[in-house]
């Protein structure tokens, strides 16, 4: 019996990287998709020795408009349609937007937002007339409210939000599943290359492992849309259901506003 593959986009690191791993060690072929061949190579090579799986390495970078069609074409030249595509491909930006470079931003939207519809869009429908599939769209404990000085990242991630509930409503009954997965901080890369590590209010931490460990177990039970791992984000992420959004955007201000 042929084993289930996965699909990691962002799997050089961080929290795609424990997906790759987590996956492997459940017996999963993988296809793991990021910008740093070396990376992957290095990634794939210890998956194979560790648990005889199967790892296939793409290197691109997905926030180029032609990326998904060439991933794409890389599944049909290989005949796959994935059993698990994990969305976690993305990065962040701190600071004052009007201070922000443009371009970084715009690349943001295009690598976090229009790459994760675009590979959701080619592969859902032949999950759907497959009549089975999960998908595990990584969102962010910012996606529940306004993140002033991570503007445009926290409305990136409530847009992955907002399009996973809703296509995990319209998948009901078709054997595809629809989860996003909202961690909150995750000392990864992303900490340090979006410079959010600056900011002078930390909260609770929790690593990627144990991330993918509770997003796996919520896939594994079935039934929900959401999953946010970590008590201490299950708890903070319930403050927008009683404050008003500009009490909440003040709250969250104070906690990302850089030090002068």
């Amino acid at each position: 019996m042929a084993r289930p593959c996965a699909l990691v986009t962002g799997a050089s690191s961080g929290i795609g990287e424990a997906f790759a791993r987590a996956l492997a060690a459940r017996g999963h072929d993988l296809i793991v998709v990021a910008r740093r061949r070396d990376r992957l190579e290095a990634l794939a090579s210890r998956l194979r020795d560790l648990h005889a799986v199967d790892v296939h390495v793409i290197a691109l970078d997905l926030s180029v408009a032609t990326s998904i069609d060439d991933l794409v074409g890389a599944l049909d030249g290989m005949g796959v349609v994935p059993d698990v595509l994990v969305n976690n491909a993305g990065f962040g930006s701190y600071g004052a937007f009007a201070e922000l470079p443009l371009d970084r931003e715009l690349c943001m939207i295009d690598l976090n937002v229009r790459a994760l519809v675009a590979l959701t869009g080619h592969l859902l429908p032949r999950m759907i007339r497959r009549g089975s599939g999960v998908l595990l769209q990584i969102a962010s404990t910012t996606s529940f409210q306004p993140v002033p000085y991570m503007a445009v990242y926290g409305a990136t991630k409530a847009f992955v939000l907002s399009f996973s509930e809703a296509i995990a409503r319209e998948c009901e009954g078709s054997g595809v599943r629809v989860l996003a997965v909202c961690p909150g901080h995750t000392p990864t890369e992303f900490q340090e290359i979006s410079g959010v590590n600056r900011r002078p209010t930390r909260t609770a931490a929790q690593p990627a492992a144990d991330v993918v460990r509770e997003a796996l177990g919520a896939m594994d039970r079935g039934g929900a849309h959401v999953v946010v791992t970590g008590m201490p984000n299950r708890m903070t992420t319930q403050l927008p259901r009683v404050l008003p959004r500009k009490a909440m955007s003040w709250v969250v201000s104070r906690a990302f506003r850089p030090r002068k």
